[in-house]
């Protein structure tokens, strides 16, 4: 997959694809569905990916709280993973912004990337103040010269897949709804980094990651499956985790720290990729270590009877 991130200079060869808009954060059900309409009508076209980065919730306020549920990374390796070719990257600030609706059609997908068609959601809004729909777009795709086609809502048991929804479900602790919107599970990505190394004191050793600039899930303890993506020790492995600030040591920047079963080693600086399976429970101050050991034998002994099905 290329990834192309200034739409104002690209190689002929990376123009003329057939690309689904949209922010594409989670890469839940509906976006797969989008991309999976993309296929069909591209009639040979490499299939695209027009995205924004950062994402225009980022510009337009940047001091709320953090809301994305994976980062550009893990966005793009997702995307790869489903086909797509080319990941427009286009870079979301004031000047894209100000683009009226048609200014947006015709500057960034007629000029700039040549796009043949383009698969939108029937929600999809664009333009300043958010103005053009996705019948404008369509509107604008007959007259410029390039084909559109709009996509349904993607509804499952949980109701509308949407990312707002699966950002609720995390919220609420419960991943396995998250996962039914996302068709997968919902994945935290990232580097492992030094800790405190207060989990090999306890006999528990945890991969700790940053969750700075995610919509943080429920904090608590939850059953996990890690994949360690590189190195010596890459493959798959059962654990628990422990997600916020460990109220237990007065921390109170929020993280992820997993205990992989059956796992020895050294993984710092490692990408690792942990997948939410169950919430077990919520953070907790306990009396002492011992109280504290002993609830993480309990919690782990739980993972690994849930996670021996999954």
């Amino acid at each position: 997959m290329r990834i192309i991130r200034d739409p104002a200079f690209i190689a002929d060869t990376d123009r003329g694809a057939a690309a689904a808009i949209g922010n594409f954060d989670g890469v839940h059900l509906g976006h797969q569905a989008v991309i999976d309409l993309t296929k069909s009508v591209a009639n040979g076209a490499p299939l695209g990916i027009l995205t924004f980065e950062p994402h225009p919730r980022d510009h337009f306020a940047p001091d709320a709280p953090p809301f994305r549920l994976m980062n550009a990374a893990a966005k793009a390796n997702r995307l790869e993973k489903l086909g797509v070719a080319r990941l427009y990257e286009v870079p979301f600030n004031a000047a894209l912004a100000a683009l009226t609706p048609r200014e947006f059609a015709q500057t960034v997908i007629k000029d700039r990337l040549g796009l043949t068609h383009v698969v939108v959601g029937q929600d999809f809004c664009f333009g300043k103040d958010r103005a053009g729909n996705a019948d404008n777009l369509k509107d604008f795709g007959a007259e410029m010269g390039f084909d559109v086609t709009i996509a349904p809502m993607l509804a499952t048991t949980a109701g509308n897949v949407s990312s707002t929804a699966i950002r609720q479900a995390l919220t609420d602790g419960t991943p396995r709804a998250a996962a039914e919107m996302l068709g997968h599970w919902h994945r935290i990505d990232g580097p492992v980094i030094k800790g405190d190394q207060r989990g090999r004191d306890l006999g528990y050793p945890t991969a700790n990651m940053s969750i700075d600039g995610l919509h943080p899930p429920k904090f608590g303890v939850y059953a996990v499956k890690v994949d360690v993506l590189e190195g010596p020790h890459k493959g798959s492995y059962d654990g628990a985790a422990s997600i916020g600030v460990r109220p237990m040591f007065g921390v109170n920047t929020p993280n992820c720290e997993s205990f992989l079963f059956d796992f020895a080693g050294d993984l710092y600086g490692t990408e690792i990729s942990v997948a939410l399976v169950e919430y077990l429970r919520g953070e907790e101050k306990f009396d002492g270590l011992d109280a504290l050991i002993t609830q993480m034998d309990a919690d782990c002994a739980r993972a690994r009877d849930i996670l021996k099905d999954v």
